[in-house]
This record gives C-alpha cells, structure tokens and sequence, in this order.
C-alpha cells in the first residue's frame, strides 16, 4: 500500500485484510494495543509482548486511525469467533460430565 509502507492486503479465508508486511495482521495489533489502552505506554507493552518494532506498531495504529471500521470490524469478528468456541466447548463439556 503506497500511503502506508510497509502494510500489505492479505487474502484468507474471511477475506481481504491489512497486515504489516512482515508480521501479524494489523487488527491483532490493534486489539493488543486497545488491551492495553490504560497503561501508561501501550506501544512499549505491545512491542515487548510481540518482538515487534514500535515502529512497526506506529504503523498499524495509523493505518487504523484512517481505516477504524475495517479493523473493528475484524475485531469484533474474533471476538465473536472465540465466544462461539467457549460455547461449543461448554456445550461438550456439559454432554461429557456425568
């Protein structure tokens, strides 16, 4: 992508998506950073978590300050993905237990 370096469009199987070249998807980033959102330097926190540059980081924060509907929505779509495996596997367990 020309105005953001070093953010590449990925295809997979929910789509198209941006990512740092190199890296996780942009949304990841973001959702780490947004976790971290009350500490004091979310950026360093994110960046010792991942090996990522905070460079890097920057990256996708400013990519997200331009695009936030794509990323939220990328967001809330994992989020949504990983309530319905808790179910499932509550489900299981329920079926399972004597």
């Amino acid at each position: 992508m020309r105005r953001f370096p070093g953010i590449v469009s990925r295809d997979g199987p929910t789509g198209r998506r941006a990512g740092l070249a190199r890296g996780p998807d942009v949304w990841e980033i973001v959702r780490d950073l947004k976790r971290h959102s009350a500490e004091d330097d979310p950026v360093r926190l994110v960046a010792e978590e991942t090996g990522l540059a905070s460079e890097l980081i920057d990256l996708a924060a400013d990519y997200y300050a331009t695009f936030p509907g794509e990323i939220d929505d990328r967001i809330a779509a994992d989020a949504r993905a990983a309530e319905e495996l808790r179910a499932l596997a509550e489900r299981r367990e329920r079926r399972l237990s004597p």
